[in-house]
């Protein structure tokens, strides 16, 4: 009665299958494989801007409606890449002074597999001062940074997953410790888009060497082309190819891509859902674009004497962290949406006293003259400014050697990093490490709990942001977060 055949049939081969049984089964499964299928062409279509009876726009990167109600227009996230210590900067651990080269027992694996030998506890070289109205603890070599004291949110409670660079960025720039998915930045630009159609919502100002794990820190991931992060380039031109060839005009240029477009036009009449084709003569259309106002933003010589100073320009320490830093406030201020700006050498695992010291220095007065800068320009309130790493450092000695040459371990478990602006918690520290600086045990959060915080500042709802692929909703979080409280103002 149930349509399949009786139980004690003789014959169970596919060709005793009762019709209706075969009809329903064959109707599940094609009916499966076509819902899969409009959801995706659904998702597509939506995302690489094809107008609709809804009334969408033809540009992917058009703004959209915020999910919830945002403090933070842009974000400007300072990557520390390596892995800054948060002893040695804004976490300071008197008891470590106490315990000094004393022997040291690992409690289970939270710091790299390339230490080995005798183990020992290794005080801080750096003394520590409470700079603002509200006391925040930052190491002497911050000379500048106090002067924005008030303006930060000091967080210890973050946790990672990962003790090896490159997986340790991915996580923290993508949700996933393997690569593969969008970084933050698209999946902020796939939600919002931009506030100018002329530049991408998206730019990444990386060294000359990128960081371990290269541009798939910065990857649209399964995102449609059109949010992947666009690098400028740190020496020579930021991006090649940007002027046209002598003797070619902007109109012998818009008559090459009318032409093309009506090329491609065509192709992808025939091929929809060409996702690539797609992305392409956007890109095109936005290198066009992009040739009337990218030159403007570049030249820095067109701020003040006294604004490029204030920077660290013409500071050979301070030279390339500062350009960046003036760049990436140029760059929100022209309604780019997400801007990250990467800087290296924080790996000490040996003479951290010399190594903090310099990246230290090296940053310092950049980053202090990026927050006073956005906060004269009435532009703190909605730009929020992050500096992390992927990672803390350890309460023990690195792998090389001991007394002056002492460094730290990479260290998954504790770390400490800053937000400013944007509606964060300003002028408190938030969350706490144990005596020693092991691990974070106050105001506890992985890092996927920190990217919905990032997004809820924003005007995103991580649960709300997700995109169809693989047969599921995927979303920055992976497997979905809960928003820091304490971390917002």
């Amino acid at each position: 009665m149930n349509g399949y055949p009786d139980k004690n049939s003789p014959d169970p081969s596919p060709s005793a299958i009762a019709r209706r049984a075969f009809l329903y089964g064959l109707g599940a499964s094609i009916g499966g494989l076509a819902f899969t299928d409009m959801l995706a062409r659904d998702v597509t279509a939506n995302q690489t801007g094809k107008a609709t009876e809804d009334g969408i726009t033809d540009s992917p990167l058009a703004p959209k409606a915020l999910h919830v109600p945002a403090t933070a227009k842009a974000c400007i996230l300072l990557y520390m890449a390596g892995g800054p210590s948060h002893i040695d900067t804004f976490d300071p651990k008197p008891k470590l002074a106490e315990l000094h080269l004393k022997k040291f027992v690992r409690q289970g694996k939270f710091a790299s597999a390339m230490a080995s030998g005798e183990r020992y506890f290794v005080k801080s070289p750096f003394r520590t001062r409470q700079v603002g109205s509200s006391g925040i603890s930052m190491c002497e070599h911050f000379q500048f940074l106090p002067n924005v004291a008030d303006e930060l949110c000091v967080y210890r409670g973050c946790q990672a997953e990962s003790i090896n660079h490159p997986t340790a960025n991915y996580h923290m720039n993508t949700g996933n410790r393997f690569g593969g998915d969008p970084a933050i930045g698209a999946w902020v630009t796939y939600g919002l888009g931009s506030e100018n159609q002329d530049l991408p919502g998206y730019i990444v100002l990386p060294e000359v060497a990128y960081p371990q794990g290269g541009s798939a820190n910065w990857s649209n991931g399964f995102l449609p082309p059109f949010y992947q992060g666009t690098t400028l380039r740190a020496t020579g031109s930021p991006i090649l190819d940007l002027f046209p060839p002598k003797g070619i005009t902007r109109q012998h240029m818009r008559r090459n891509l009318d032409l093309l477009e009506a090329l491609n036009e065509r192709h992808a009449g025939q091929h929809a859902g060409h996702e690539e084709l797609a992305a392409r003569m956007q890109n095109y259309e936005m290198t066009f674009r992009m040739q009337m106002q990218v030159p403007e933003i570049l030249d820095i010589n067109q701020e003040t004497q006294t604004t490029k100073e204030m920077y660290g320009i013409g500071d050979p320490l301070t030279e390339d962290f500062g350009r960046r830093c003036l760049l990436a406030r140029r760059l929100v201020e022209k309604g780019v949406r997400f801007v990250q700006v990467y800087t290296a050498g924080w790996d000490s695992h040996d003479y951290i006293d010399r190594a903090h010291s310099q990246r230290i220095h090296s940053i310092d007065k950049p980053m202090t003259a990026l927050i006073q800068d956005l906060k004269q320009r009435g532009m703190l309130d909605e730009t929020l400014v992050i500096w992390t790493g992927e990672f803390g450092r350890s309460p023990d000695n690195g792998k090389r050697g001991g007394g002056q040459r002492a460094g730290r371990d990479h260290n998954a478990k504790a770390m400490a990093m800053l937000l400013a602006g944007g509606g964060v918690n300003s002028g408190n520290m938030i969350g706490a490490t144990d005596e020693i600086g092991e691990k974070a045990v106050d105001v506890v959060n992985p890092i996927r709990n920190l990217h919905c915080t990032i997004l809820r500042l924003m005007g995103l709802d991580d649960n709300k942001l997700t995109y169809f692929h693989g047969g599921r909703f995927k979303q920055l979080s992976q497997t979905g977060g809960q928003v820091i409280h304490e971390l917002i103002g």
